[in-house]
């Protein structure tokens, strides 16, 4: 990492520390309920479907498809200016959940990006500790 990093940044809850350790290691981690067997992101320790408790971290391949998207052209804020044009995208993982991420990889047109593409996580390093899952065409 060379420059600071000016966007916001996520914080590791007692909840999700694993998933953060994970993708530091450049590896995707969701949780599973062991009850009703759902897949869900964003990881917590009680499924949001069925409110269980007895819940577990399953390693995801990090494939999966273009869910939805859309194309950013005015910055949310100031340090995202650079950045703009950009691509937001859901994510349906491989057999799992939805995840929301950033698109990368790909021209911000409409035109080269389509529902349905497969994609592959990629991680960005942005400090020390924390590594942000995105997604690039496979």
């Amino acid at each position: 990492m060379t420059q600071q990093y000016s966007k916001p940044i996520p914080v590791p809850q007692q909840d999700n520390d694993f998933y953060w350790e994970k993708a530091k290691e450049h590896e995707f981690w969701l949780r599973k309920c062991n009850d009703c067997q759902d897949i869900y992101f964003y990881p917590r320790d009680i499924c949001p479907n069925c409110f269980s408790r007895n819940v577990t971290w399953v390693q995801s391949s990090g494939k999966g498809t273009l869910y939805a998207f859309a194309i950013v052209h005015r910055a949310p804020l100031p340090a995202f200016g650079d950045d703009v044009p950009f691509v937001i995208a859901m994510v349906q993982m491989e057999g799992s959940a939805r995840v929301p991420s950033n698109l990368v990889g790909v021209e911000p047109d409409p035109e080269k990006i389509k529902i349905g593409m497969p994609v592959e996580v990629t991680f960005e390093d942005i400090t020390d500790t924390i590594s942000l899952p995105k997604f690039k065409p496979a």
